[in-house]
């Protein structure tokens, strides 16, 4: 009997502290304080400011730009496209590849430790870890266990085969 009373008074102590951290998740999402008083919505105007800045950091973008064109891609959370996005601003050659792809190489390699193999498609942002080039699709491709998926494009998709010369690749903010 003292063993059930004890389960249930942990229990009750449990929910007791889950029901007190109710409204931290609006707070961190920086949701509307409503006809509060002034002190809770200034506290939660600056959480929602940080949330803001923190997601900022985690979407990194990159514009690619050449001869008028301008192709921006959304990079994904792996450490090679970090390590990419960390050598920004470039200027570099763009060279014609196959059918279906353009290619550059940046000046560092790039750690594929943590990235997802290309699945194929155009408008993917690749690297091709044998020869340390990055690789923009036009085209469809085949997956490869060499390929490396770093981001897609999400405007300009359409300007990547008519990237030529000397390419910059920016932060896109």
């Amino acid at each position: 009997m003292k063993k059930c009373i004890a389960v249930f008074l942990v229990l009750l102590a449990a929910f007791s502290l889950a029901a007190c951290g109710g409204p931290a998740p609006e707070k961190e999402t920086g949701g509307n304080a409503g006809p509060s008083s002034g002190v809770q919505d200034s506290s939660q105007a600056g959480t929602g400011q940080t949330s803001q800045q923190e997601k900022g950091e985690e979407s990194m973008q990159i514009k690619i730009e050449a001869n008028g064109s301008a192709v921006v891609f959304q990079l994904n959370d792996s450490q090679a496209a970090r390590a990419l996005y960390e050598q920004l601003p470039l200027s570099v050659e763009v060279e014609n590849f196959s059918n279906n792809e353009k290619i550059f190489y940046p000046p560092d390699r790039l750690d594929t430790s943590d990235a997802p193999l290309a699945q194929g498609g155009a408008g993917t942002l690749a690297y091709y870890a044998p020869w340390g080039d990055v690789v923009m699709f036009y085209g469809d491709f085949s997956p490869n266990g060499s390929l490396f998926e770093l981001g897609q494009a999400v405007s300009g998709a359409e300007q990547i085969s008519t990237l030529s010369g000397t390419i910059t690749i920016s932060v896109y903010q």
